[in-house]
């Protein structure tokens, strides 16, 4: 399963990439408005760090003005995901799009059935929010799985981008289900190194070897 981070701080991003972790980037007005910066700077110094796919989205809601902001976006770089909404001039500006070799990412998917529509549409990759799914009392993992199902059936190339992810299981359950990638904010990543035997474990290690007097050297 490919990693996604869900973020604008570009110090996270350095830092996740530098791991060999990270095969992608996911943006939005939200999280560019957290950073303080300009977009365009910052789209762009992401996709130099970054050589997977960058998510940056449009702000129009109709299909005309999507495709003027589409134009701009996708000049920034050669790894640029233009992102859309699920609505019906989301989907035309998705159809247009991939037509002329942009990736897509279509989000704000929270049924099966509008994944259907978009890969349908031809979207690179679909974003279902599990996390915003479980906030109003459904089980959001339950979507991926239908999703997997459908895409499977009918041999859909667009891949499964798992959102809106909150913490660990939702990583773990993703991957058991078969979902093709992951986006999470950069806490949410760090805590899939936790584990408290991981942690003793090292302590006693390096505990034993400090009593040995030796240095590798």
């Amino acid at each position: 399963m490919k990693f996604f981070v869900d973020t604008a701080d570009i110090d996270d991003i350095r830092e996740l990439a530098e791991t060999g972790l990270l095969d992608g980037v996911t943006t939005n007005p939200s999280l560019i408005h957290k950073s303080g910066r300009d977009f365009f700077e910052v789209v762009a110094e992401i996709c130099k760090i970054v050589p997977g796919p960058v998510s940056a989205e449009v702000v129009a809601t109709a299909h005309d003005e999507m495709m003027r902001e589409a134009d701009i976006l996708r000049k920034i770089a050669s790894n640029i995901a233009v992102k859309v909404p699920l609505t019906i001039d989301g989907l035309k500006t998705c159809k247009k799009l991939t037509e002329d070799g942009t990736m897509v990412n279509v989000t704000l998917c929270f049924t099966a059935n509008q994944a259907l529509l978009a890969a349908k549409a031809g979207a690179s990759f679909i974003s279902p929010f599990v996390g915003r799914h479980d906030d109003i009392g459904f089980d959001g993992m339950q979507i991926i799985e239908e999703i997997r199902t459908i895409y499977d059936n009918y041999d859909f190339k667009t891949e499964i981008l798992v959102a809106s992810v909150r913490h660990p299981i939702h990583v773990l359950q993703s991957a058991l289900i078969g979902a093709d990638v992951m986006t999470a904010p950069p806490a949410v990543i760090r805590q899939l190194f936790k584990h408290p035997l991981t942690d003793r474990g090292l302590e006693g290690f390096l505990a034993d070897w400090q009593k040995t007097g030796q240095k590798i050297a």
